[in-house]
């Protein structure tokens, strides 16, 4: 009988941590810092720092290791790492069943996109989807190629857009769009009136480049370095990670860029910059989407990699066909 220990037994009910709290800690050990996760979590630090400790407290162990404005995970937070994925991916494919009762497609998809051409691109194609689908709730997260590679793997992310292929078994990629660069000068350039030039002119002109591990340097170098070009020979006088500022760099005269031809149609199309014609060499890649294999799909997210390869030929067409009719306006 209970009265017969000398020690009395307190049972204590725990409230089970909260799904929000689990977001919290995932985007968490995703940023590796608490402010950044906050952002991405339209939070504020101080929300995202409470869950944490929320957490910590109620179960007596240390999930992250503060190393000043960066955070690590502990052992413990390793080890709950891959539970606390499974649980979230579990709810997110409850909601999913709770459409179906409905006969309805609905739920989250969840894309990170690192290429500029996504920027342009994934907007078209998820609002096509959606118009089959309204009960969808697309988002499109901005991240680096790398980042994209690891979310995919750890399972943080169901989709990924880049314009690199992935080499890894477990990841499968199929071709999504095919974006052409082109090169953009200022409007008092002297290029710009006759609108062609050889690769070798290059050499003299200041040249502003995007980050070096960007799919469009990757792809520039590659064409160059088939004329004997190589970057150690380029006089590139700033390196921006935005095509958007890269534009505006170029109509302010700073230097010349390449681009995707879709990041500056509306500076083409309203006369702040001019394309120039590199004679002989043609700059092309494929910009494509990715999920990985082991990654059980919602119903929705099913439907909309199914969806995406369907379309690839008629969203090549709509976009190129606005961009033509968008210039020639």
């Amino acid at each position: 009988m209970l009265g017969n220990y000398n020690k009395t037994l307190f049972i204590r009910e725990k409230r089970m941590v909260e799904l929000s709290t689990l977001q919290v800690f995932l985007i968490a050990a995703e940023e590796k810092n608490f402010s950044n996760a906050a952002k991405r979590l339209h939070l504020s630090q101080s929300a995202v720092s409470q869950n944490i400790q929320s957490m910590e407290r109620a179960y007596g162990v240390e999930l992250f290791i503060r190393r000043g404005r960066t955070v690590e995970l502990s052992e413990a937070g390793q080890t709950i790492l891959p539970m606390v994925q499974d649980v979230l991916r579990a709810a997110r494919m409850l909601e999913d069943g709770f459409h179906d009762l409905h006969d309805q497609v609905g739920g989250e998809i969840l894309i990170g996109c690192s290429t500029s051409a996504g920027k342009y691109l994934l907007p078209v194609l998820l609002s096509d989807f959606q118009r089959q689908y309204p009960a969808v709730r697309p988002r499109v997260k901005i991240m680096g190629r790398d980042s994209i590679h690891d979310r995919l793997l750890s399972n943080a992310i169901p989709f990924g857009v880049t314009s690199k292929i992935f080499e890894h078994r477990d990841l499968e990629c199929q071709p999504l769009f095919d974006d052409r660069i082109i090169l953009i000068v200022s409007t008092d350039h002297p290029w710009a009136e006759y609108g062609k030039a050889l690769p070798d002119d290059l050499l003299d002109q200041p040249i502003i480049m995007r980050e070096e591990m960007s799919g469009t340097c990757d792809t520039v170098m590659q064409g160059l370095k088939n004329y004997g070009i190589t970057p150690d020979m380029l006089n590139v006088t700033m390196e921006l990670g935005n095509p958007e500022a890269i534009e505006m760099a170029v109509e302010r005269g700073v230097g010349i860029a390449f681009v995707s031809e879709m990041v500056a149609a509306r500076g083409l199309a309203f006369g702040r910059i001019k394309r120039v014609e590199m004679q002989g060499l043609e700059l092309s890649r494929t910009v494509y989407i990715s999920r990985n294999l082991n990654n059980p799909l919602t119903r929705a997210q099913s439907l909309f990699w199914k969806f995406a390869q369907s379309q690839r030929k008629e969203i090549n067409t709509e976009i190129w066909d606005s961009l033509v009719d968008f210039t020639a306006s």
